[in-house]
């Protein structure tokens, strides 16, 4: 999608336009300063690698000076009036000859003028102004065109099928008060909820190898490796960079590697490698305050999990009522491949780490 125009100046490694693909965009950067002389393809157009976009006349970036506007000759200020001298007035003007005569009938006779009601006595320069009804069409990006087109494909394809369950979050969120500062200081970055969630999901996966495996044709492939792919919403739609070989990372790893997939998710510098592959993915509805959802497969996988908000609801625990921070999970999964036992069991193992994360150093 072109940006500059022909007869713009253009300095070294400054955006020119940028191309769309299925997963990303790719900013498309001037090699030299100088000035677009000639566009290549259009706007929209599908290129293919090695195809030429546009011509720059290679020099020197001329500054723009600001076009100077006509002075204005000062406006003439209006002259007071001046009074022409006469003769001041020595007597009062005369009084009138008669006087209207006042009415002496009763007073309930003396018909009130009527007062205007609002609909007769409005002026009819004044009209209600109504809110204009207006609509507005805006091409979809490749980028959405593809999302739509991967969202309902895995509908119509997938046996999906969703169960939930609940998390007690008191844990992670004693874990973090008790080391967030000095987990902050060490690492740079502060300690979130994703990273629990991620090692729970390795841990989980490893519990229940069908949940981390495929259909391809008419073979089940089995992967022994977790790459955890991590939906992010971008200014440009959804994106899903994935973390690699989350097995061999520690929380610091994890939360980094999240923080940097998501600089480059606002930014849209995201390359199509960060987001290729994936054998899971989690989707943390949670920070937009979702309180419960059912999300969709990202295919060509098999399941994925869904978080929530974090709130605080009574529960019970060893028959007494408490206040507790909760969050509801869902994991959506495919049917065809995978069956309601390992479904639930694989979530029972989520809550059970995240609950307790001395659960997974232990390897119970």
């Amino acid at each position: 999608m072109s940006r500059a125009a022909v007869g713009d100046a253009v300095a070294e490694d400054e955006q020119v336009g940028e191309i769309e693909t299925d997963k990303t965009t790719i900013p498309v950067n001037a090699p030299s300063a100088g000035v677009v002389v000639e566009l290549l393809v259009e706007d929209g157009e599908k290129v293919t690698p090695g195809t030429k976009l546009c011509k720059i006349q290679v020099g020197e970036v001329a500054a723009v000076k600001p076009v100077e506007q006509p002075s204005r000759a000062p406006e003439a200020s209006p002259q007071p009036e001046v009074l022409k001298d006469g003769p001041v007035p020595t007597e009062p003007p005369p009084f009138p000859a008669q006087i209207p005569p006042l009415p002496t009938g009763p007073m309930a006779t003396i018909t009130p003028t009527p007062l205007p009601s609002p609909q007769t006595g409005r002026s009819p320069s004044v009209e209600s102004v109504k809110a204009a009804r207006t609509e507005s069409r805006a091409k979809m990006s490749r980028m959405r065109l593809r999302i739509a087109e991967r969202l309902k494909g895995a509908q119509n394809e997938l046996a999906m099928l969703t169960t939930f369950n609940e998390i007690d979050m008191s844990k992670v969120i004693e874990m973090r008060k008790q080391h967030g500062e000095e987990f902050a200081k060490k690492h740079g970055l502060k300690l979130g909820f994703m990273s629990p969630f991620v090692k729970a999901a390795v841990f989980a996966l490893q519990d229940q190898p069908i949940v981390n495996a495929v259909i391809e044709g008419n073979e089940i492939v089995y992967r022994d490796y977790y790459d955890i792919s991590i939906a992010v919403a971008s200014p440009k739609g959804l994106v899903v960079p994935v973390l690699r070989d989350c097995d061999a990372m520690t929380l610091a790893d994890v939360e980094k590697s999240i923080f940097e997939l998501g600089v480059k998710a606002r930014d849209g510098t995201l390359a199509v490698e960060d987001m290729d592959g994936g054998t899971f993915t989690i989707s943390n509805g949670g920070v937009f305050g979702s309180m419960f959802g059912t999300p969709i497969i990202n295919p060509p996988q098999s399941a994925i999990l869904g978080m929530h908000a974090t709130m605080e609801r009574p529960v019970a625990v060893n028959g007494k009522v408490e206040i507790r921070p909760m969050m509801y999970v869902a994991l959506t999964y495919d049917h065809r491949l995978i069956d309601g036992r390992e479904a639930v069991t694989f979530l029972k193992k989520i809550k059970k780490a995240v609950e307790d994360p001395r659960v997974v150093l232990l390897d119970l």
